[in-house]
């Protein structure tokens, strides 16, 4: 919408001298509410929708699982590749100090033993940054590493389909993955839920099993 803003009266001379008085109009371009409103959707259907090569889901078994490599703290990462050929545990889950990930987390530190039994190792993922995990596993006192998936933010939990958009942060996903990297289970839980550890046990269970068989 243009609305006229101001008006400005310049006297000049022309070439034979005569005096000429040019008025000039100022406009200012001002947004109507419709315009305000269709603008306010684009932006947020252009921040929300998926990347391209985003799945629209949880990263079935049977996956190769994606590679990352995220920080662990302000000057150390961790590359999934790292742990080539051994099981792996990626538990994502959407925020440090919330109760319900607090008490899945501390779980997973008393369990510990269990899956290193398998010689897996568990890594823990949330849009968090480095600090809030450092404060997080030390009050928590977890012996497993925390990864920021902070800055693009969610990439990785993008790549594996378990990106919550409207909230910004993950859901609360488990994979499995073998030796070779390749997903053998996922599960996402409800965000309320504490999903436990049954499932992750009897997935490394199934894969010794298979191991010892072949």
């Amino acid at each position: 919408m243009w609305d006229n803003q101001d008006t400005l009266e310049v006297t000049g001379i022309s070439a034979n001298g005569v005096n000429v008085n040019i008025c000039i109009y100022a406009f200012k371009y001002t947004q109507s509410r419709e315009e305000e409103n269709i603008l306010s959707i684009h932006n947020d259907w252009r921040e929300n929708r998926p990347a391209q090569d985003e799945p629209p889901s949880a990263l079935p078994p049977g996956t190769s699982a994606p590679d990352f490599t995220l920080h662990s703290t302000p000057d150390q990462s961790v590359s999934l590749s790292d742990f080539r050929g051994q099981p792996v545990i990626l538990a994502f889950y959407p925020a440090d100090w919330s109760p319900v990930c607090g008490d899945q987390m501390a779980l997973y530190n008393e369990v510990l033993p269990e899956f290193r039994r398998f010689n897996a190792e568990l890594i823990g993922i949330s849009v968090d940054g480095v600090w809030c995990h450092a404060a997080f596993a030390k009050n928590r006192n977890l012996h497993f590493p925390l990864l920021a998936d902070f800055e693009p933010k969610g990439t990785v939990a993008k790549r594996y389909g378990v990106y919550r958009r409207p909230d910004g942060t993950s859901e609360r996903a488990l994979f499995v993955l073998d030796a070779q990297g390749i997903i053998r289970w996922s599960y996402v839980s409800p965000v309320g839920i504490n999903p436990g550890a049954d499932g992750i046990l009897t997935a490394l269970e199934a894969l010794k099993t298979e191991e010892t068989s072949q």
